[in-house]
């Protein structure tokens, strides 16, 4: 699995939730919502430090991750984070891995 974070995700990032380098963000499972990986799940997001990550990528000083306990739910897939500037909100799409 990989964690890919584009440049328009990170500034929505830096304006909408005052990230700057230094700070961590995680992608978290959380029950409900709607997923096209797993049914009955969907992603949150927090401004926190890792504990154990499975995954993570730094952007401009930024920590992007993926805690290992929540790794399953990607079920061998990459996960793309950008910004939709029509709807200004952040998007998740999953991309299959060459695994």
């Amino acid at each position: 699995m990989e964690l890919l974070v584009k440049e328009s995700a990170v500034a929505w990032f830096k304006k909408e939730m005052d990230v700057q380098q230094g700070d961590a963000l995680r992608f978290f499972v959380r029950m409900g919502g709607c997923s096209t990986v797993q049914s009955g799940f969907s992603l949150g997001v927090a401004k926190e430090p890792p504990n154990e990550a499975g995954v993570s990528v730094t952007i401009d000083g930024i920590i992007f991750f993926v805690e290992k306990e929540d790794v399953w739910y990607f079920d061998n897939t990459n996960l793309v984070v950008d910004y939709n500037p029509e709807k200004d909100e952040i998007e998740y799409t999953h991309e299959t891995t060459a695994n």
